[in-house]
């Protein structure tokens, strides 16, 4: 299969068969050479194409050695290691501890000590810190050298192993990272309590960088827990939870698209500006279910200016741009817009970009205490509600928000609390503020909070890791930045690595805001759809994308607008392929259950210039078993059957810049039909589901299906229930050799869909259509209890 091709090109695939391993070690390093004709000399591909040489790894069967000195040189021995137990097969596990001075009066304790020289490796990937609060990717070749520091570092090894290091933050008040010497790993450590510690890392090896990483991570979440255990962390929030927590079924505020001001209003916010911009989503027929009102609602000292020489006055919104108070226009808008489930605010940890303002009644309420924050961005001094009446204050306000109509939050700047400068606040207001935070948000609105510019260590492996309290969304990366035209293709390879990590936190990842009426819109639409979290528009009134916005999203009965959320996280399948490399990233995701689910793969053009590749079945994570259909969303072209071990079936993927693409792998199910003496046609048939067709992610539309041979009549029954409207679509291997009208019946819950809304596909012959949003109507279908739609396919 050819997607996005230029036809005018014609093009020749070669395969061959490397038998044995090599002579020398475990790789082998090759290019290729080539000629247009037989009268011009041979030429070097990777000169020709500046490209580097191709490198073949063969992964070794020896199982992992169980010494870490095998795959770290030099190890000194102030360090305390110890073999651990790991909970993913394959892998072997080890903890590592390295001594920290403690705190001297305001001052820190910092040390830097050697960790180890990777031994044997010919690739690296490490998350660093951007800056303080968001991760990014940094990959290299040869010496490891990341330019900031690092919380996660990966090694592919030559003989196929990867090894993980895993920097622990937040316990027993202590900050550690990984840096470089001379190609040795270093450890960087910040102690903020008054004793002497230890900084704790993690390591493991493991055939798959995937296996390696879910080991250490796994184990991380263990310290964590036996860490907040010990010190009545975990009982204090339970003892609050088991109190005020009323769990709620939380499937609108993940899965219901959001409208977001902040890009499309901008930073001059008011009500009117809020209630336009809704009316121009109604008039579209674009149903959001959640609004956020971003930054500038709240009652400040200074209006606009320096946001971060801002501060907060009073819990009330703005008089200027809310003068009739946060309940009324909250009320106005949930009365105009039924739509609307949830309505969240922005609010930054601290309160306001500024902190408290000295002169406004919070500050009046609530005890609060000067603090310094170190040289950045964010430098000076300013106020913030002290540890005492944290908690407190943090009740109050919600509770303030609750009686206004708000039900969410998006809280913001938790950065904040690794800019404070003195050891002593650092010890006492980061675990603070972050429990009165989890504690309330779920007291009050039930999870239903998105944490934003929390990827800082100490935040990570307290709040984010530990998996005793409901999933909350989380800000995946630095911001949407719509007039930076570089910022775009970054945005997205940025959250496909940083996922990598976050996969295994107790979070949903959002991908932050966007535009559909952008330049990048369907760039930036494609990753959200496949990146397993939320999908918010920003769009400025009136400028709007219907048919992208379309592609995202589908109607329920109910009529909702909801997005086909995948069940895992969004992904890159490559750690080790660099920005700057010209290869496409590749950005895997999940539906249904293992083996028997829809593989989805996300492919976009991160670079410069045109790529083509060719992707078979093996790129697809969760299909090693079975056989499957590989469909293209924007071509709406199927593949033959394949399998892994045939993998025959290649798609031919050409991108230009700003380009992508998402492959959807079906799996085939094949029966056997019973013939009568009354009935004709072939027996053999396969069949594949497809879900909602123009859908990014259609599979996701699929709450569940079964389908089966019925012993009475010996015909195929595919049962299917969808969570939205739109064209449904079902693979029959020979629909050529059929009649609509005699060898199918469609029945919506249980009434038969007229023949009408049933077509064969005008692109693939295989494939039939089922209009079902218009059997919908025609049939006078009604919503019950449930906002599924039960489609039904019989087959004789």
């Amino acid at each position: 299969m050819v997607v996005n091709s230029d036809t005018n090109l014609r093009r020749q695939w070669f395969a061959g068969d490397l038998v044995g391993l090599p002579a020398h070690g475990s790789s082998i390093s090759f290019t290729v050479t080539f000629r247009a004709t037989e009268n011009e000399p041979w030429k070097w591909a990777n000169e020709q194409f500046s490209t580097s040489d191709g490198h073949i790894i063969y992964r070794t069967k020896q199982l992992p050695r169980e010494e870490l000195a095998y795959y770290l040189d030099g190890l000194p021995s102030y360090l305390q290691i110890q073999r651990e137990r790991s909970d993913t097969p394959g892998t072997v596990l080890w903890s590592i501890t390295s001594p920290v001075n403690a705190a001297s009066g305001n001052v820190s304790g910092y040390s830097n000590n050697k960790l180890g020289k990777p031994t044997s490796f010919s690739r690296w990937f490490a998350l660093v810190r951007l800056w303080s609060p968001w991760l990014a990717p940094r990959q290299g070749k040869g010496s490891f050298q990341p330019d900031k520091e690092a919380v996660l570092a990966a090694f592919e090894r030559k003989d196929g192993s990867h090894l993980a290091i895993l920097a622990v933050s937040g316990i027993e008040n202590i900050l550690t990272c990984l840096r470089h010497e001379d190609g040795f790993v270093t450890i960087d450590s910040r102690n903020d309590s008054e004793k002497d510690g230890v900084a704790r890392l993690i390591a493991a090896t493991g055939n798959t960088l995937e296996y390696a990483i879910a080991a250490v991570m796994y184990h991380a979440r263990k310290l964590v827990m036996k860490y907040a255990t010990a010190s009545g962390e975990v009982a204090r929030e339970t003892e609050a939870l088991n109190e005020d927590f009323n769990p709620k079924w939380l499937e609108n505020w993940y899965d219901g698209l959001t409208y977001c001001t902040w890009n499309g209003l901008g930073q001059n916010l008011n009500e009117q500006k809020v209630f336009d911009a809704l009316d121009s989503l109604q008039k579209n027929d674009i149903n959001v279910t959640t609004l956020i009102i971003d930054d500038n609602w709240q009652s400040l000292n200074q209006e606009g200016g320096d946001q971060f020489a801002n501060a907060w006055m009073e819990f009330e919104a703005t008089k200027i741009g809310f003068p009739r108070g946060l309940k009324a226009t909250v009320s106005d808008i949930r009365s105009k817009h039924k739509n609307i489930k949830h309505v969240a605010v922005w609010h930054a940890l601290f309160g306001y970009w500024g902190g408290i303002a000295p002169e406004g009644k919070i500050a009046k309420e609530y005890k609060t205490i000067g603090v310094r924050k170190r040289r950045g961005v964010s430098e000076g001094r300013m106020l913030v509600v002290a540890e005492e009446d944290v908690n407190r204050f943090y009740k109050d306000f919600y509770q303030f928000l609750s009686s206004s109509g708000v039900d969410s939050v998006k809280t913001d700047a938790q950065f904040f609390l690794d800019e404070l400068d003195d050891a002593n606040d650092r010890r006492d207001l980061t675990i603070a503020y972050q429990d009165a935070w989890s504690i309330n948000q779920l007291r009050y609105f039930s999870g239903k909070a998105i944490s934003c510019m929390s990827q800082a260590p100490q935040i990570i492996f307290h709040s984010q890791l530990p998996s005793n309290k409901p999933q909350i969304l989380l800000r995946n990366s630095d911001d949407f930045f719509p007039e930076v035209p570089a910022s775009h293709p970054w945005h997205i390879f940025c959250n496909a690595h940083n996922a990598i990590l976050n996969q295994y936190l107790n979070i949903l990842p959002d991908w932050d805001m966007f535009q559909t009426s952008h330049d990048w819109a369907f760039f930036h639409g494609a990753a959200r759809a496949i990146s397993g979290g939320p999908i918010y528009i920003t769009d400025v009134p009136g400028q709007h994308n219907i048919d992208l916005i379309n592609q995202m999203t589908g109607k329920t009965p109910r009529g909702d607008t909801v997005i086909l959320r995948p069940h895992t996280v969004g992904k890159s399948t490559h750690a080790y392929n660099s920005y700057d490399d010209p290869v496409l990233l590749k950005v895997s995701t999940y539906v249904g259950m293992a083996r028997t689910g829809v593989s989805i793969l996300g492919i976009f053009n991160c670079t410069q210039r045109p790529l083509a590749e060719l992707i078979g079945l093996d790129q697809f994570p969760g299909t090693e078993s079975g056989t499957y259909l590989i469909r293209s969303h924007t071509s709406e072209q199927i593949t033959k059957p394949t399998t892994t071990k045939t993998n025959n079936a290649l798609v031919h993927i050409e991108l230009p810049v700003r380009g992508w693409e998402i492959l959807s792998a079906f799996p085939l199910l094949s029966f056997k039909l019973e013939r009568t003496h009354l009935t004709k046609g072939p027996v053999d048939i396969s069949i594949a589901n497809l879900g909602l067709l123009g859908k990014m992610t259609g599979a996701a539309a699929v709450v569940n299906t079964d389908s089966y041979i019925e012993r009475s009549s010996g015909r195929l029954r595919i049962w299917t229930s969808l969570k939205a409207l739109g064209t449904y679509g079902l693979f029959i291997s020979d629909l050529g050799k059929r009649s609509l009208k005699d060898d199918f019946l469609a029945t919506i819950f249980g009434k038969p869909i007229p023949l009408d809304c049933v077509k064969v596909s005008n692109t693939c012959a295989d494939v039939l259509e089922i209009d079902v949003a218009r059997a919908w109507k025609e049939t006078d279908s009604q919503a019950g209890w449930s906002n599924e739609v039960a489609v039904e396919v019989v087959i004789r």
